[in-house]
């Protein structure tokens, strides 16, 4: 697999994947600022034990970040399953992952463990079950550092109390062309969401994709959270499909054009960077979503959007590849998936 969910969640027109994640650290551990390389490989030990026998959604599998080439921590990354934080940590940590790709555990991250679980379209109430049974099982052998007052106790301050973000990524070209994606944000903002970029927090919003989550994670119980965020996402993507309909009517030709346009260039192009075919595949999608396009379905673009990243096309290429390369490596990796579709 490739870290792309494949059943098809509610709403999966505009709602590209749902992940919760659960931050918790050990009552008997330094937390990670105070970490010594021996007591994260004695995190590491202790996890592996705790999880060994785990598989009710796959076994688990750890994924060792120390004896890990760059490219492939990257990869990991850029489908999700690892943070850009953890793809770059220095020390003894890792990742159990399942075969699926959809549920992770990372350790030795900004906390001792974060447990996600990914689903396409609106399942935050699925990816939230997993995370919680996983956590239950894991506190059944560990002590967690937990205050009654303040809940469970986290590196970064504005994880403590629930330890929970809850987020969904949103695909939003009629709100970024008609100008309201700047009034969507303040909103967001107001009501203590947070509207980010592909891969989370300090990270931009490229081929139209946003990441919506929770900020407020003190004093809050996890259903209400997850209830909240799914009730301001369903009303972003009411108003981002009121929105393509309109721009639709307004000229039906410019639109139809714009899309197919895109869809002519993906389907034919001999270099791609990053940022153009993210571009491409976002007006693609969006024809997609609105039947307009018929031959392609909406999680095969999703996979093509993780598939022509960076360090996944190095390691589908099994070789480092420079820039160019990987232009043009990209552009084949899409001709090639067009073609194939087409012809189904």
């Amino acid at each position: 697999m490739n870290g792309i969910p494949v059943e098809k969640g509610p709403e999966l027109d505009v709602a590209v994947s749902s992940r919760v994640r659960l931050a918790r650290n050990f009552a008997d551990i330094p937390f990670s600022a105070k970490m010594t390389p021996k007591h994260q490989a004695a995190l590491v030990k202790r996890m592996q034990g705790i999880i060994s026998e785990y598989s009710n959604y796959g076994k688990l599998m750890f994924a060792d970040m120390t004896s890990m080439h760059p490219v492939d921590r990257v990869s990991l990354m850029e489908r999700h399953l690892i943070s850009p934080e953890l793809a770059e940590s220095k020390g003894n940590s890792g990742a159990f992952i399942n075969e699926n790709e959809n549920v992770s555990i990372m350790v030795n991250e900004e906390d001792h463990i974060r447990i996600q679980a990914i689903f396409s379209g609106i399942l935050l109430e699925k990816a939230y079950r997993i995370c919680d049974e996983i956590d239950s099982i894991i506190a059944e052998k560990a002590d967690y550092a937990f205050d009654n007052k303040y809940g469970y106790l986290t590196s970064c301050p504005t994880n403590i109390g629930s330890g929970m973000r809850a987020s969904v990524m949103l695909h939003l070209p009629a709100l970024v062309m008609s100008g309201f994606m700047k009034s969507i944000l303040e909103s967001c903002t107001k009501l203590g969401v947070a509207v980010r970029g592909i891969y989370g927090e300090n990270s931009e919003a490229v081929g139209d994709m946003f990441q919506v989550s929770n900020q407020i994670t003190l004093g809050r119980k996890d259903d209400e959270t997850i209830a909240a965020i799914d009730a301001i996402c369903k009303q972003i993507i009411d108003r981002e499909k009121a929105l393509r309909y309109q721009l639709y009517k307004q000229n039906i030709y410019i639109f139809e054009d714009r899309i197919f346009r895109s869809y002519g260039l993906l389907g034919n192009a001999r270099v791609l960077s990053t940022q153009e075919c993210f571009k491409l595949l976002s007006d693609v999608r969006l024809g997609v979503s609105m039947g307009i396009i018929k031959d392609i379905n909406i999680l095969a673009l999703n996979e093509m959007l993780v598939l022509s990243q960076p360090a996944t096309l190095q390691k589908i290429a099994g070789k480092q590849l420079n820039q160019e390369e990987r232009d043009v490596k990209r552009a084949e990796l899409i001709r090639m998936k067009i073609q194939k579709m087409e012809n189904n």
